[in-house]
């Protein structure tokens, strides 16, 4: 893909990408940025249990410096889980997709698939670059057609789950932080 340089007076020099000829759109749709779920009190409760008593296994073996982090990370959940993704616009065209206004192009992508998460319907695209995988929130109506329009660039073929894929999925049948 070819670049361009761009800087702007007291910046550095940054790579921009330039599109070559005009990309027609096939498919578009509006969803969310993310799968979301609104938790409830008893999976923060859960959250917050579990959080300590794994912070107290960790500052007896590591100090403070572990629990700072699963402090991190509960704030994380708790953030990801109360706040409403955005509503963004996404599009297919023949030069790539359009992932919230950042362009992947056909070279880089690998193959596609559907799955399903906290009830929402995903599109997954995998990248050959950051950030590997993409993951769209579509409308279940609009499945068919958006598998007919990028089966023409890419494979449909789902990806074998993973170590963490395994690992998760494992965690959340052991221990479930909802009813």
């Amino acid at each position: 893909m070819p670049t361009e340089s761009a800087q702007t007076p007291g910046s550095e020099t940054r790579k921009t990408p330039t599109v070559i000829g005009s990309a027609k759109e096939l498919f578009s749709w509006q969803a969310h940025v993310r799968p979301f779920k609104k938790r409830n009190k008893e999976f923060f409760t859960t959250v917050l249990a579990v959080a300590f008593l794994v912070g107290v296994i960790f500052f007896t073996i590591g100090g403070i410096l572990p629990v700072i982090v699963i402090i991190s990370l509960v704030f994380l959940v708790y953030t990801l889980s109360t706040v409403s993704p955005e509503e963004v616009e996404h599009k297919i065209t023949t030069k790539g997709i359009i992932f919230a206004g950042k362009a992947y192009f056909w070279d880089e992508l690998i193959r596609f698939w559907f799955t399903e998460r906290f009830g929402n319907q995903l599109l997954v695209v995998e990248a050959i670059r950051m950030p590997w995988r993409l993951e769209f929130v579509i409308n279940p109506e609009d499945k068919d057609k958006i598998r007919q329009v990028l089966e023409e660039y890419i494979v449909y073929e789902e990806a074998a789950p993973g170590f963490l894929d395994k690992s998760a999925s494992w965690l959340s049948k052991r221990i479930p932080l909802e009813s």
